[in-house]
């Protein structure tokens, strides 16, 4: 049995974040960039090409308990690492589709293995291996990985350039398997699981222990994670267009958009040096407040636009750390996995209905309607958060 150190090094955390840029970079965020040269070149309807991307995403939700429940079993490495092949596959496959019924099918692969390789399924398996130490480790691979779309998004663009659109899937398919493999196998060495108990009905101790559907913090908790996923994704896709509807050109929508990625980053840096020994739940509470307030400042006046997406960056920078470290600290390591899945599959369904509803919202209503809409569930958001840390404070 390997022996594992109480945290892992500086070393494996950052190369997990490198893995984690090439692993949303070849999934999550590939479309974003990929999309308009695909549809250029097939003449397939935008409509679907877009919407390829929601397929993948449902079908990573739908997989996301059973993931979740694979790994309490076996461990995360073996999970982590099938993503890369799984996801080279799906690129491979999307780089010689001949039809848009394939190309689709190809994102069906892919969003298996986005369940497999992404955020979740990575911090399940710190948190399995390192218990509270893995609040640590956390912080320090999203903060790596919040350089993705600033890294992702120009690497896809010159790969096109050069390579077309079809070799840009091909190059981040051999990445996943000369890169991200590699680390992968570094920096998770073979960790002994043991078996669940079972009682005498065989039902794992595992599942006993994880909460009912009626906890309330359980349900506050999944419910506060689902409606800040589904702005995060709202904004991610309709930011730019909203913008411009609201009077900004283009190339002032994309530097207010650009203010994102280091706000981020920046968050992420003063959760390492200051709220490291502060409980999550007060990490949350502050990321709910920063992206309403954002979000206000955004709606309410064009010239507040630069602060109030730097507000929202911050926030929605710490949101990807509290998501990783406040089931950890509620629930605990052993049943941390189960409950990251659980919570997987509604969040990531909700994100996949978004840029459908969002974009029709925007379409019959117009900007502002969808900015107030965005507000309202922001606002919904800190309500929630209030009530969860009432429960936890219990």
């Amino acid at each position: 049995m390997t022996v594992l150190p109480a945290r892992p090094s500086i070393i494996h955390s950052s190369l997990l974040g490198i893995a984690q840029i090439i692993a949303w970079g070849g999934s999550f965020y590939l479309t974003a960039v990929l999309a308009a040269a695909v549809v250029h070149d097939t003449g397939w309807a935008q409509s679907w090409v877009y919407g390829s991307l929601s397929v993948g995403i449902l079908i990573s939700g739908l997989l996301a308990p059973a993931v979740g429940k694979l790994i309490t079993r076996f461990g995360g490495r073996p999970m982590l690492l099938a993503s890369s092949p799984i996801l080279a596959i799906g690129l491979l496959l999307l780089a010689i589709a001949p039809n848009l019924p394939c190309f689709v099918g190809a994102w069906l692969i892919i969003g298996t293995g986005m369940a497999a390789g992404l955020y979740d399924p990575l911090f399940a398996t710190l948190g399995q291996r390192y218990g509270k130490n893995a609040r640590g480790a956390i912080t320090q691979v999203t903060l790596v990985s919040g350089f993705c779309t600033s890294i992702t998004w120009p690497l896809v663009a010159l790969l096109v350039e050069h390579l077309g659109w079809r070799g840009a899937c091909l190059a981040y398919s051999a990445m996943l398997m000369l890169l991200v493999l590699p680390i992968y196998l570094f920096t998770l060495p073979p960790q002994a699981i043991k078996a669940p108990t079972t009682e005498a009905a065989g039902v794992p101790t595992e599942e006993q222990h994880l909460p009912a559907p009626q906890g309330r913090v359980y349900w506050l908790m999944t419910a506060s994670f689902i409606l800040a996923a589904v702005i995060m994704t709202a904004i991610s896709v309709q930011l730019i267009s909203l913008l411009q509807a609201r009077g900004a050109t283009l190339v002032t929508a994309l530097a207010i958009a650009a203010l994102i990625g280091p706000s981020q980053v920046g968050a992420r840096v003063v959760e390492v040096l200051f709220a490291r020994k502060a409980h999550p739940i007060w990490s949350m509470l502050g990321s709910t407040a920063m992206v309403a307030i954002g979000l206000i400042m955004i709606m309410a006046e064009p010239g507040l636009a630069v602060l109030g997406m730097i507000l929202y960056g911050t926030g929605s920078g710490i949101r990807s750390i509290v998501r990783g470290t406040l089931p950890l600290a509620l629930f605990g390591a052993k049943v941390y996995p189960l409950v990251l899945g659980r919570v997987a599959r509604p969040t990531l369904i909700g994100q996949a209905l978004t840029p459908i509803v969002g974009g029709l919202i925007q379409q019959h209503f117009g900007a502002t309607v969808t900015f107030a809409v965005l507000v309202a569930l922001a606002l919904s958001n800190i309500v929630l958060v209030a009530l969860l840390r009432r429960e936890v404070a219990r």
